[in-house]
């Protein structure tokens, strides 16, 4: 064999290692992501070795589950080519309409029947999101503004505005529910609750949608081209109902969760809080037009946001720069999904 030719040979080998990572990055945007969120906790763990305490870790691990659940719903909307701003409306609907059904009129109701009534309310108001979607032929941001507002409406005005600060004591008591827990360095009982569960049980089935069964592949066809898939005999109707109905049944979690955790029911908590959801979703790896995307991802983007606003704090950096910090990582993250169409 000539020299030359052994020269192309390493040249080409060279070549495929370089192009194996960058195609492993382009493939997998969450790696960015999980590079950035390891980045984040080793300087911040510089700064304030307290960072890697236990406790820190699973007050993390307890501020993430609302989030995550409502980030899941997110991102299978996404992936199918949608977008919801209402999850947080239906979070608000479901929790405070149930709290004050069950404190008012079904005081022994048990807390599994709680949570599947909030399951079941979250729902509902999904189908409602699914069928306007579908039936107004418009598009899912614009139906999901009016109805973030026709749901918030309704509550404010013919449910309550009044904060309910005792609850039912079968709700107190699960959100108190320890899934384990120790005592720290200081003496302070340090608890994980038993409601974390729900997160990677949601995560899992999520992902088993998505990745094992036909409803999976019809929102990623949809999410690529809703026209095409419609003629590979994809029904879009089902697909929108499921999609919807199946974000509010998250949404409906999460609120009784957020209510439990917090021992109280206010109406007018979670506004607001969208767009650190939709965020999550996209430093995932999500593309706001749809068909790509990873349940890790997700996770991913949760954990990264949920630890931009728990350790600004910890160094020093005022609270307030917690919007700009994740605006940063945003903007970052659309450059490099920008770049990574061009080079396709």
């Amino acid at each position: 064999m000539s020299a030359s030719r052994i020269e192309e040979l390493q040249e080409s080998a060279s070549e495929t290692r370089s192009f194996s990572l960058g195609d492993l990055i382009r493939r997998r945007p969450e790696t960015i992501t999980f590079m950035l969120l390891v980045a984040i906790c080793v300087i911040v763990t510089a700064i304030n070795p307290g960072f890697l305490q236990p406790s820190t870790l699973i007050d993390i691990g307890r501020a993430s589950v609302v989030m995550g659940l409502f980030a899941l719903g997110v991102f299978i909307i996404l992936a199918a080519g949608g977008i919801d701003v209402s999850f947080t409306a239906i979070a608000a609907f479901t929790m405070y309409s149930l709290t004050v059904l069950v404190l008012n009129h079904f005081p022994a109701t048990p807390i599994v029947v709680i949570l599947v009534a909030a399951i079941l309310g979250g729902t509902l108001l999904g189908v409602v999101n699914g069928l306007l979607v579908y039936h107004l032929k418009v598009p899912s941001l614009i139906v999901t503004i009016g109805t973030q507002y026709l749901f918030r409406g309704f509550l404010l005005s013919f449910i309550g505005t009044v904060w309910i600060m005792s609850l039912p004591p079968q709700m107190g008591a699960f959100g108190r529910m320890p899934l384990f827990q120790f005592e720290s360095a200081n003496g302070a009982v340090v608890t994980l609750p038993f409601y974390f569960l729900i997160l990677p049980v949601a995560a899992l089935m999520t992902w088993w949608i998505l990745n094992r069964t036909l409803m999976g592949r019809a929102i990623f066809a949809v999410g690529g081209n809703a026209n095409i898939a419609s003629r590979l005999g994809y029904n879009l109707r089902t697909v929108q109902i499921f999609l919807f109905g199946y974000a509010g049944a998250l949404a409906g979690l999460a609120g009784i969760i957020h209510v439990c955790a917090n021992r109280q029911a206010n109406p007018f908590d979670l506004v607001g809080t969208e767009i650190n959801v939709i965020a999550a979703v996209v430093l995932g790896g999500a593309r706001i037009t749809g068909g790509t995307g990873t349940v890790l991802g997700t996770l991913l983007g949760v954990l990264l946001i949920v630890v931009i606003n728990s350790v600004l704090v910890m160094v020093g950096i005022p609270s307030t720069w917690q919007r700009l910090v994740v605006g940063i990582f945003i903007l970052l993250a659309a450059a490099f999904f920008v770049t990574r169409q061009r080079k396709k």
